[in-house]
């Protein structure tokens, strides 16, 4: 069997990629166990390039800045083509700080944004309480971010799912044992052919894109490794209206967020946990999470507790995606090492990933993206 291009992972940066090839009329198969079930839909879906930008990443900011810019039209391009809602919404973000030292950092995060030349607006207690009335009375400090976004992954990896399908995209459920470069030996340089099932068939092409998250590693020379995080999702009382934008949280010295969806639900997160491959839930996150929401929010202690999720984020060294071309393995176009910002970086990487496997012979170097390895 041979197709034109494998893209290696099911997630929304594989389906996306996969998607935007097949519309270029290329023969197009996704290779995944399970389809949509990875990282992508443990995600928030943050789309806040602002709020995540620290100083020394400013090559990832400005990749951020540009996906975000990307977003409208991608999820109305994605809503149009699969007949599915993505959740897609703009209603920014504030970071709220809940005492003395929660307001300190909060304010000498103000001052490192703004260094960046970043917009962002400061809130009195009086903004915070008309923004969102159930914060708790001694939230008395933020900032708002009104151009960042957000958007339902599990609802957007559907519509992409629906959305690559209409487009021709072959979908094989099935892991990838390895990549195939047995023709490797009759040139100076290694060359992918395709990639080898699980139940041993080869599956041929050109172009192989590596878009397998923190299993990326496992198959290629690229260094990313998993890293563990932990969400939970209340469901609020009916009726009951207790947020309306994104918030993230200094709440005594801890970082968390509350994302809301449009069918009530509040995502909140997230854990940072260098645990390998360890897909346990735990009771200590949940408390944690739980105890910081609850201090923010105490209108939240009568929510559902829906249930507590475990994902792997594609982690690197310099937390710097990979993107491009690789340079290592001809044919092979790296879509990996995404970090926190796989969801918001889903329409760059999917563009850069059809300039590459599209690009004439010897274009490839200057498709590498600049946060390549």
């Amino acid at each position: 069997m041979s197709v034109d291009v494998v893209v290696v992972g099911g997630g929304a940066i594989g389906l996306a990629s996969a998607w935007r090839l097949a519309r270029q009329g290329l023969d197009v198969t996704v290779v995944d166990p399970e389809p949509g079930s990875g990282a992508s839909v443990v995600a928030a879906g943050m789309l806040a390039p602002v709020t995540e930008a620290r100083i020394g990443e400013e090559a990832l900011l400005q990749l951020g800045l540009e996906s975000l810019a990307a977003w409208p039209d991608f999820a109305a391009e994605v809503e149009e083509a699969s007949g599915l809602p993505v959740g897609f919404r703009s209603d920014g973000t504030l970071v709220v700080a809940y005492d003395g030292d929660d307001r300190a950092a909060v304010a000498d995060l103000v001052d490192r944004q703004r260094s960046l030349g970043l917009e962002v607006d400061d809130l009195s207690a009086r903004d915070l309480r008309a923004a969102e009335p159930a914060l708790a009375p001694s939230v008395r400090r933020g900032f708002r971010a009104a151009g960042e976004r957000s958007v339902d992954p599990p609802a957007l990896v559907a519509a992409l799912l629906v959305a690559a399908e209409r487009a021709g995209v072959t979908f094989v459920r099935q892991r990838v044992r390895n990549l195939d470069t047995s023709g490797a030996m009759a040139t100076s340089s290694v060359e992918v052919s395709g990639v080898v099932l699980e139940d041993g068939a080869t599956l041929a092409a050109p172009r192989v894109v590596l878009a397998a998250g923190a299993w990326s590693g496992d198959l290629a020379d690229v260094p990313v490794r998993p890293v563990k995080g932990q969400v939970l999702t209340l469901r609020p009382r009916a009726g009951d209206e207790l947020l309306h934008h994104v918030v993230r949280a200094h709440v005594r010295g801890s970082i968390g967020y509350l994302v809301p969806r449009n069918d009530g639900r509040i995502v909140c997160g997230a854990t940072v946990e260098e645990r390998g491959w360890d897909a346990t839930p735990t009771a200590g996150a949940a408390y944690e999470l739980l105890r910081d929401v609850l201090t923010l929010f105490p209108g939240l202690d009568d929510a559902e507790l829906v249930g507590i999720t475990v994902g792997f984020r594609p982690g690197t060294s310099d937390d710097l995606p990979r993107i491009g071309p690789s340079p290592d393995v001809e044919g092979l176009i790296l879509a990996t090492g995404h970090y926190r910002n796989g969801i918001l970086l889903t329409p760059l990487t999917a563009d850069r990933i059809v300039a590459a496997v599209t690009a004439a012979p010897g274009d490839g170097a200057a498709l590498t993206s600049e946060v390549a390895p």
